[in-house]
């Protein structure tokens, strides 16, 4: 196993403070984390338990309370996720008032879904509208939805007076054989044929941004991104911010997980859920992660000095402080004139004596030392 990392003195007062600052009985242990079979470990008031990375398996040496909530966190996800599996498992569910989605399987052989409307109103004189097209008589409407003209605002109208007194808005999912959700509004992310929602974190906050990708070019086209426990959840999002470049939009949203405490061990994961509506087509997407596993630092500041072969970088503005109990660790890439080959250096140190001085290109990322996190993108040329 590798060698433990020891604090220094600020360090370990900085994450022994910080247990009250959380109201956490236990902190998170920033010591390296042993990269063959991806263990951490954990401190418990000098108690150094080393297991493996599992939020369902607590250390033995963990406080039986700190171990009950920890299954009572893991039993409400549980009931929530199996809540929300069951309401997905009806054939049309309410997405919000007036707003029903009927899950259509994607088969000229399969039927249509029968959905029944009620005019909310108490005029007993009223007919039905279908996006401006006449439908029936009657308070009561049956549609049969099976493609995409099936589905659209039906609108209940008094007779008399000819004003809308309620309306609805039918959307379609569509679905296979075995009911599973057809998904062809957003493109999967490059090396991963099944990750269409991606999130990542600059440092421990507990804020993070969520992107995803479309090659679709409707205006229609709306999101809803939010936490999976819903308004009550304690993870707010912003509103996506669109950048397209060439045949591809990337949408962006910042959210934060109210109350983290980066200094505390995660029991809990976030679920993020990313809702899509292009016209009446509705699809959704969904991600479960920890903090820690999510996290990609900014690339270190960096300068190369010619003259005596001398780099030396500062830790990226965005980083947790203090570094003594966030360390990062480093590679420095270097690429000398007319060589083909790249040499890269590893280290936990902020400075670099090349061999031999001179004119060459170094770059610099890093990634959190302590546990394995992605790693940054490379930094722009030394300078």
């Amino acid at each position: 196993m590798s060698q433990l990392f020891h604090l220094d003195t600020f360090g370990s007062l900085f994450g022994l403070s910080s247990l009250f600052l959380c109201g956490e009985e236990t902190t998170r242990d920033r010591k390296p984390t042993r990269k063959g079979n991806d263990w951490r470990t954990i401190k418990d008031f000098g108690t150094r338990t080393l297991f493996p990375s599992h939020p369902s398996q607590p250390s033995a040496a963990a406080p039986a309370r700190g171990s009950q909530e920890t299954m009572s966190h893991l039993l409400c996800a549980l009931l929530s996720l199996l809540s929300f599996a069951a309401l997905l498992e009806s054939a049309q569910w309410k997405l919000q008032e007036n707003v029903l989605v009927i899950e259509s399987q994607w088969d000229a052989e399969a039927p249509a879904s029968s959905v029944e409307l009620t005019c909310d109103s108490s005029e007993e004189q009223v007919y039905w509208e279908k996006d401006s097209e006449w439908k029936q008589e009657g308070k009561t409407l049956t549609a049969a939805v099976k493609e995409f003209p099936d589905a659209g605002n039906y609108s209940c109208l008094s007779q008399q007076s000819h004003k809308v007194l309620s309306s609805h808005l039918l959307l379609i999912a569509k679905i296979n054989s075995q009911g599973q959700m057809l998904r062809w509004i957003l493109k999967s992310f490059k090396g991963s044929s099944e990750t269409f929602l991606k999130c990542e974190a600059k440092n421990y906050s507990g804020i993070f941004t969520c992107s995803w990708m479309t090659e679709n070019k409707s205006p229609d086209v709306k999101f809803t991104i939010r936490s999976l426990k819903g308004p009550q959840g304690d993870v707010s999002c912003s509103s996506p911010v669109a950048v397209t470049e060439g045949a591809l939009t990337t949408y962006t949203a910042q959210c934060h997980k109210e109350s983290f405490c980066p200094f505390a061990e995660e029991h809990q994961p976030i679920d993020i859920f990313l809702e899509v509506i292009d016209l009446v087509e509705y699809e959704n997407y969904s991600a479960s992660f920890f903090i820690r596993d999510i996290i990609k630092p900014d690339p270190p500041q960096c300068q190369y000095v010619a003259t005596n072969g001398t780099v030396t970088w500062a830790y990226p503005r965005t980083w947790s402080t203090p570094n003594s109990y966030f360390p990062l660790t480093f590679k420095v890439k270097v690429k000398r004139p007319r060589k083909h080959r790249y040499q890269v250096y590893d280290t936990e140190e902020q400075s670099l004596q090349l061999a031999a001085p001179g004119p060459a290109e170094v770059w610099l990322q890093a990634r959190d030392c302590c546990y394995l996190s992605s790693w940054s993108e490379w930094s722009s040329p030394c300078r």
